[in-house]
């Protein structure tokens, strides 16, 4: 396993769990994290005994309390820390929460957040593409970028609208109020709200019945069409990718052993891995680039 700095990877029991760790800043969120993380999926996607993620932060007071405004060695804006370009499709202008953000876009794996206190900024931000959110009692969001002076990043102004409509989208951002885990709830932020002492363990017990119950190959493409045939102009675009998903699945290993043990009422044992049997025509689109 690499050795990580500032987040913790525990893989166990077809559980990988991503702990943002840095304790002595709240979690804050540094380009050394981004890379981390990047790198962590990276490791959980190509691991075939990976069924599910499960982000949180340590400790009990932050999950990420946004970026690190004072990191060592910069000093000033933290925002204003490149050197000036004059083309702005340049690598150096990319925002690292964006680029965080887009790898967990591309996960292969079902994505759990565990929001365990203070969530603000990129900390906010980065759990948008998470495929389920879980907050403790004592979690709080903020889209505080106006009250910095900047604007939403990490792909946020395409995720939040989906997520909780325009209107709160709006509010949340323009306002860039602090607000709790019942808000949140309410506006479907989050799929549920725990006592801290429960929240890890609600979020292993939805990883566990993704792991023991489903194909991994199934799961995958599930969440590929879900985050990108959605936003299309047309459902015929949902429908191709739909057909031609029957059509391989249906023929596979994992469709034969999901009928066979229905029927034989037992628990299934999936063979297909996403690392070797994915369908043939994944992935169907074109990754765009930033310029």
């Amino acid at each position: 396993m690499t050795d990580f700095t500032q987040i913790r990877v525990d893989i166990a029991d077809n559980i990988a769990t991503v702990t943002l760790h840095r304790p002595e800043k709240m979690n804050a969120f540094t380009r050394v994290m981004m890379q981390e993380f990047i790198d962590a999926l990276d490791i959980t996607d190509a691991d075939d005994t990976v069924r599910a993620v499960i982000v949180t932060g340590h400790g009990d007071r932050a999950f990420c309390a946004g970026a690190d405004l004072t990191p060592e060695g910069e000093d000033g804006n933290v925002f204003a820390r490149h050197k000036e370009v004059d083309d702005l499709s340049d690598e150096i202008v990319r925002d690292g929460g964006g680029r965080l953000v887009l790898r967990l876009f591309n996960s292969k794996k079902p994505l759990i957040g565990a929001c365990n206190g203070v969530a603000v900024g990129v900390g906010a931000t980065m759990q948008l593409p998470f495929d389920m959110r879980l907050a403790s009692e004592n979690a709080r969001f903020g889209f505080v970028f106006a009250r910095r002076g900047i604007t939403p990043e990490a792909c946020s102004s395409w995720f939040l609208p989906r997520l909780v409509g325009m209107q709160t989208a709006l509010e949340w951002c323009m306002t860039g109020r602090i607000f709790g885990a019942k808000e949140a709830l309410d506006a479907g932020l989050v799929r549920s709200v725990h006592p801290q002492d429960e929240l890890m363990d609600a979020a292993v017990a939805l990883a566990r019945e993704i792991a023991d119950n489903t194909s991994a190959v199934s799961v995958a493409m599930t969440r590929a069409m879900l985050w990108r045939l959605s936003p299309t102009e047309h459902p015929m675009m949902a429908h191709r990718i739909d057909s031609r998903s029957i059509y391989r699945l249906g023929k596979s290993a994992d469709s034969k052993e999901g009928v066979r043990s229905f029927l034989e009422k037992r628990p299934p044992d999936y063979p297909d891995t996403v690392s070797a049997d994915m369908p043939d025509f994944y992935p169907w689109w074109e990754e765009p680039d930033y310029r």
